[in-house]
């Protein structure tokens, strides 16, 4: 499982994640939510071995993330809200050098980009360059380098930035398609992506938990069943330790 105890990340005197605590399971796909300024970048940069906590630990199917980070990261694909691309190289190129980095053999590495082309559907770009390519391709590009090693583990912020609503479409089709035995966190914006294809959700406001519960039983909390204002009214809430957002 992926479990967090206690992550508490502080920036200047400010509290962006406080001893946030959660479990997710093989077979869950769990969107994280919040406003902005929430934590939930943070908090994602922390499960994935990028930034280190102040306080508490992050475990990955039996890895800890800061003392055996390698192996963490190993089983997990991660994309960040800015994903690092190479304006010089080609997707192919691109994919190519990522799982190189991973030491994955040569002949295998040409079976995993073209099966991350086809999941990701650029295949018709693999060899143009990527400093050409729309905001929609580069985000997919950045999406098939974190699903090119077929990790059991994946962590993806904003997936669907800048993609259109037949991107969008194809993208949620995939995280479906991927869920089973899987290990799937989306950090989101979009509401009707955590009703569509979640089957739990997670909010944090001021970098504290605020729910962890089903889509269908936190529009529930709303007599007309409105996600939005439901989100709204828990992220209202004042934060109890007093602590400010990120």
């Amino acid at each position: 499982m992926l479990k967090l105890d206690g992550l508490t990340k502080t920036y200047a005197g400010q509290r962006a994640a406080s001893a946030i605590s959660f479990e997710v399971l093989p077979g869950e796909v769990v969107g994280f939510i919040g406003p902005n300024g929430a934590g939930k970048t943070t908090t994602m940069r922390m499960i994935a071995g990028t930034l280190e906590p102040d306080q508490g630990r992050v475990e990955v199917m039996g890895h800890d993330v800061w003392s055996n980070r390698k192996a963490a990261q190993a089983i997990m694909g991660y994309l960040p809200e800015h994903a690092p691309l190479y304006d010089d190289m080609t997707p192919r190129t691109y994919l190519d050098f990522l799982l190189s980095a991973r030491r994955v053999a040569h002949k295998q590495r040409q079976e995993l980009i073209l099966k991350a082309a086809e999941q990701t559907q650029i295949h018709d770009v693999l060899e143009r360059g990527i400093e050409g390519l729309s905001k929609g391709y580069r985000r997919r590009v950045a999406l098939a380098g974190a699903l090119a090693h077929d990790p059991p583990v994946l962590i993806l912020d904003e997936p669907s930035d800048g993609l259109d609503p037949n991107q969008k479409r194809v993208t949620r089709a995939l995280i479906r398609d991927l869920s089973p035995g899987r290990i799937i966190l989306i950090s989101t914006h979009q509401l009707d992506e955590i009703a569509t294809l979640c089957n739990r959700l997670i909010l944090i406001a001021e970098g504290q938990v605020r729910a962890d519960q089903s889509p269908r039983e936190f529009a529930a909390q709303d007599p007309e069943g409105r996600l939005d204002e439901v989100f709204h009214r828990l992220t209202s809430m004042p934060a109890q330790s007093g602590d400010g957002p990120s």
